[in-house]
This record gives C-alpha cells, sequence and structure tokens, in this order.
C-alpha cells in the first residue's frame, strides 16, 4: 500500500513493525505537500527542516522501545491556533504574524508525548471566526474534492490537509462547528469531545466556555486513538476534567442492537438540501437495519441557538482579544501619534473584517443598557438547550442528524452574506452551547461530488457510545475515499476574497517555511 494512503493507525503499525521508517513516512508527505500545497493553500507553515529532525530522533526512540504507542512516529498537522514551541502561530492573522510562541499547548505536548512528528501549522478562519476558512490573513484554503469550493471552517486547512493527504490526521478546534463541518466538507472524521475532555492551555481563545479541541482524521479508529493521546487532566486549564473513561479504542465494536436513536424533526424542516436529507435518512436506515432503535423527537429551541450562540460567542472573543493590542507581541502599526491612536492603528490594520464585526458585536452586547438585554438573555437560553437535550439523552443513546444545510459552497459565495454564514451553523452550535460530544463522519456525495456527512450527538462523557455508533455504520458502509481524478473536476478559482489578503509582505497569502 502507498504510504499516503495509510490511516495513521495503521502507519504507525508499520513503523512498529518496521515496513515503514519514520523518515519514510515524513519525506512522503512533505513531497505530497511540495505537490499539491500551491493548488490547496491548507497550511500556514511547514516545518520541513523540523519535521525531519524530529522524525530521527524519533525513529531513534522507537528502535530503543521509548514509544511504543500507536501513533509514535506518524506526522501530523495543528491547526495554527495552537500555541507550539519556536513554531509561527499565527491564528491566520495579520495582528500575529510574527508570533513565535515559548512554550506548546498542551494537547500539541500529549501528541509529543505519543511520538508525532509535526509536520507544520494549518491555515484557518482568522482567530477562529468563520465557516469557510476564506477569512484568514494568508489566504483561503480549497477543498480538496473540489478546488472551486470551500473546506469548511474554521479548521478548514486541518480537514484539506487529511484530505489531500497532506498529513495523516491534524488537530483542529471547535466553537460552533469547526472540526465538524469542514470533516463534512471534505469527506474525513471529526470529533468535538466533551468541553474539558481536552485541555484548552496553549490555545489561542476565541469563546472560552465552548472552545474544545478535537482530532480530524480518515475514520472512526484514528478518532479513537487519537483521542485517548490527547485527553487529560490539566491543572493549568481549570475548566480541564479529571476522566477515567479515555479508553476511547474499546468502543471500537461492531453492535449498535438495542442502542436507542433519535432524530430531531426540526433539523429537517425548511433550509435543508434534499440531497444531504436523503443521505443521512439513509445512513440512519443503516443503523436501523442493524439493529438500532430509530425514531423522530422533537428537540425544541433549535431556531434560538444561532442568536444565542453569536451573542455569548462574540462577548467571549471582545474580551478574549483585547490582549492584542500592538504592545506585547505581533504587529503593531507605524506613524502612530501616541499610544492611543497606536492602539486603535495596530488593531484595525492588524484584524480582518469578520474580527472586528465579532468584536464590535461583542462589544456591544456587553456594554451598558445592553448587557441584560442580549448577554443575560443568552445564557439563559443556553441552559434551556442544556435542559432540552438533558431530555432528549433521558429517552435515546445518541442524537442523529445533518452537520450543515448544505455541501460545500463555492468560493466567495459565502463572504458577501455573513448572515447566510452564521445561518449554517444551525445543526452544530447547540452541541457548543450544552458542552457536549458531536462526531461528523461522511454517508454519502452530492450530485456534484462533494462528501455529504452526518452528526452524530451524544451526552456528556459518552464519547464511547459516539465512536461505536460511528463504527458500526462505518463498517456497513465501506471504505469512503476520493474517485482518482476528483478534484480535477473544477478549475480553482483565483480571485480574492472579499480583501483577505494583506498587503504587507510579511503576512503574503504565501505558505512559510519554518
Amino acid at each position: 500500500m502507498n504510504i499516503l494512503d495509510m490511516t495513521a493507525v495503521s502507519l504507525g503499525a508499520a513503523i512498529k513493525e518496521k515496513k515503514v521508517s519514520v523518515q519514510e513516512a515524513v519525506e512522503a508527505v512533505l513531497a505530497r505537500i511540495e505537490e499539491k500545497e500551491e493548488e490547496y493553500h491548507c497550511y500556514v507553515t511547514v516545518d520541513r527542516e523540523g519535521a525531519v529532525a524530529r522524525a530521527e530522533r524519533v525513529q531513534k526512540l522507537i528502535d530503543a522501545g521509548e514509544f511504543t504507542g500507536p501513533l509514535a512516529g506518524v506526522p501530523v498537522a495543528i491547526k495554527d491556533n495552537m500555541c507550539t514551541e519556536g513554531l509561527l502561530t499565527t491564528c491566520s492573522s495579520r495582528i500575529l504574524y510574527n508570533f513565535i510562541p515559548t512554550f506548546s499547548s498542551e494537547a500539541v505536548l500529549n501528541l509529543q508525548k505519543a511520538g508525532a512528528v509535526i509536520l507544520g501549522k494549518t491555515n484557518m478562519d482568522e482567530f477562529a471566526m468563520g465557516s469557510t476558512t476564506e477569512t484568514s490573513a494568508f489566504g483561503v484554503t480549497r477543498n480538496p474534492w473540489n478546488p472551486g469550493h470551500v473546506p469548511g471552517g474554521s479548521s478548514g486547512g486541518s480537514a484539506a490537509a487529511v484530505a489531500a493527504k497532506e498529513c495523516f490526521y491534524a488537530l483542529g478546534s471547535d466553537t460552533g462547528g469547526s472540526i465538524r463541518q469542514p470533516a463534512s466538507f471534505c469527506g474525513v472524521v471529526g470529533l468535538k469531545p466533551t468541553y474539558g475532555t481536552v485541555s484548552r492551555y496553549g490555545l489561542i481563545a476565541y469563546g472560552s466556555s465552548l472552545d474544545q479541541i478535537g482530532p480530524l482524521c480518515k475514520d472512526v479508529t484514528d478518532c479513537a486513538v487519537i483521542m485517548e493521546a490527547i485527553a487529560s487532566h490539566d491543572a493549568k486549564d481549570s475548566t480541564s476534567v479529571k476522566r477515567d473513561d479515555t479508553d476511547f479504542s474499546s468502543a471500537l465494536v461492531e453492535d449498535v442492537k438495542g442502542m436507542k436513536i433519535g432524530i430531531p424533526r426540526d433539523y429537517f424542516g425548511e433550509g435543508l438540501d434534499g440531497e444531504v436529507r436523503n443521505a443521512v435518512l439513509a445512513a440512519a436506515q443503516v443503523l436501523k437495519d442493524r439493529g438500532a432503535l430509530v425514531e423522530e423527537f422533537d428537540l425544541s429551541l433549535v431556531e434560538y441557538a444561532i442568536p444565542a450562540y453569536y451573542t455569548i460567542a462574540a462577548a467571549e472573543a471582545s474580551s478574549n482579544l483585547e490582549r492584542f493590542d500592538g504592545i506585547k507581541y505581533g504587529y503593531r502599526a507605524e506613524g502612530c501619534e501616541g499610544l492611543h491612536d497606536m492602539y486603535r492603528k495596530s488593531r484595525s490594520e492588524g484584524f480582518g473584517p469578520e474580527v472586528k464585526r465579532r468584536i464590535m458585536l461583542g462589544s456591544f452586547v456587553l456594554s451598558s443598557g445592553y448587557y441584560d438585554a442580549y448577554y443575560l438573555k443568552a445564557l439563559r437560553v443556553k441552559a434551556l438547550i442544556k435542559k432540552a437535550f438533558d431530555e432528549a439523552f433521558a429517552k435515546y443513546d445518541v442524537i442523529l442528524g445533518p452537520v450543515a444545510p448544505t455541501t460545500a459552497p463555492k468560493l466567495g459565495a459565502s463572504l458577501s452574506d455573513p448572515i447566510k454564514m452564521y445561518l449554517g451553523d444551525i445543526y452544530t452550535i447547540a452541541v457548543n452551547l450544552a458542552g457536549l460530544p458531536g462526531l461528523s463522519m461522511p454517508c454519502g456525495l452530492d450530485a456534484k461530488g462533494l462528501p455529504i456527512g452526518i452528526q452524530l450527538i451524544g451526552d456528556c462523557f459518552q464519547e464511547k457510545k459516539l465512536i461505536q455508533t460511528a463504527y458500526t455504520y462505518e463498517r456497513a458502509r465501506g471504505i469512503f475515499e476520493m474517485p482518482k481524478g476528483m478534484a480535477a473536476g473544477e478549475a480553482a478559482s483565483v480571485e480574492k476574497a472579499a480583501g483577505n489578503a494583506p498587503e504587507n509582505k510579511d503576512a503574503s497569502c504565501e505558505r512559510r517555511e519554518a
């Protein structure tokens, strides 16, 4: 088998059995990046030198018996909002165009302890604000299934890198669907764990009460094994949860007999594309044929999730992004007259339009006179949404539905209408508001040959039920992969998306070598 066709787990096994060396795996994927990166632009930074040096060290430690885990020697890509010591971390924003952290995020450290080789940092929507990876200051990422379409966002670079075989798996972050939606658009598996399962230490925050790190990978087995590596209690993160049930690979069992699966009627109303609807219901039928009890139910408050989410997320973003002021690190405007002028110019020039929009919205809902009317009301809605899910999980083991109303839109189609882009998150954001785990996996293709994803939602700390359900469906569905020549179906658009590319040469749209 071609090295690039392997899953993360199968490559790890081949390395352990000395069928493949770590150096061979790293060189193969670096060659793939060199071949395809200009077309897809999955990365902001590729650390070629660091990856080659790390591969040599890891191989020696594997040979010495110090690295024995299933991911030892397997190359991984990291979303560019997770700090990596000595390696550029930009959040795909001009304001952090030159930021090199002095420490690594806990999730990255956990992967390094497992023997992973970091290839580089993937492109994303600026500060994770967006659903298409078009708001990046370093240019758009294109969907490997069809380069004329978006890969989703904000973890679009990570999802596209996995789909394009420019890495074997990747880490993403999910604030309102930013792992699950790009996983759906790019035909890969993505898991947003229960809030607190993976440490947020070193993750540059967007919405602190919503953000969670998770894997993007080729199949459900990879998903379970990666989760075992990155899940840990961390005293440095006050929201981190100590769990004793993180043996996620034990849930790789092909059995859903007697499992109760609920399908929310609210998720199948107006606005859902017919092809997506049919594919998701067909997937539900597959699970029903294998013994699951599948029924429809009413999940209330769905229409209130989007306003509640964007109120809370924007409020937290306006607070979290206050630290980027041109003083401590990152971009600083020139020719300023006084401190306040420097603040104003640095933030005006450093932040993109979508980030500014959300900062202003967040500042407004937190301001005197509007705090009670908007922010507190949104928090009450959040509590009601959690209550609605609690009532649903009293009856069902898993909730099944679509990930997004449509398949991947064309490049440029979403940026012109931000409200439409926000509405595209309708099926994913409630999971973050309630702190629940959600898994996205491919279930078919639409008439244009673009992937369709299903979303499995579980109760808090019930990732194993999601993995078992997903694994059963995956085994029944069979291998899901891109047909040869599929990505050549439509020429990539080279038009710039709404002024994303900054003029500053240091923050150009070109991929950077570390």
